[in-house]
């Protein structure tokens, strides 16, 4: 029973930090397509240090991963439960865009 809690608990963390809008939009951007940060900021209006907050926790969480090609670092998401959760839900949401 214990380690039945103990699934429940990870995905119920999953769900807490696909819980704020930044990270959720994120993720949904980078479902669509890889991106580096000044590519997130550019489409989200956001302070460079507000994505990188951002990515740290989505990093830590084991849901996105970067690439890196020289000094730039390009993201991904890697988990693909959270690829099919933000693909359900977010069916009619459109991933950032400049402008």
């Amino acid at each position: 029973m214990a380690s039945r809690l103990a699934y429940y608990e990870k995905k119920a963390e999953i769900l807490k930090v696909l819980g704020h809008p930044v990270r959720l939009c994120i993720v949904n951007g980078l479902i669509t397509k890889e991106c580096n940060v000044t590519g997130i900021q550019e489409c989200l209006k956001l302070p460079q240090s507000t994505i990188f907050q951002h990515l740290s926790i989505l990093k830590a969480h084991g849901i996105i991963k970067g690439k890196r090609n020289g000094l730039e670092i390009t993201y991904s998401v890697v988990n693909e439960d959270v690829i099919r959760l933000v693909r359900a839900f977010m069916e009619e949401a459109q991933p950032f865009q400049k402008g």
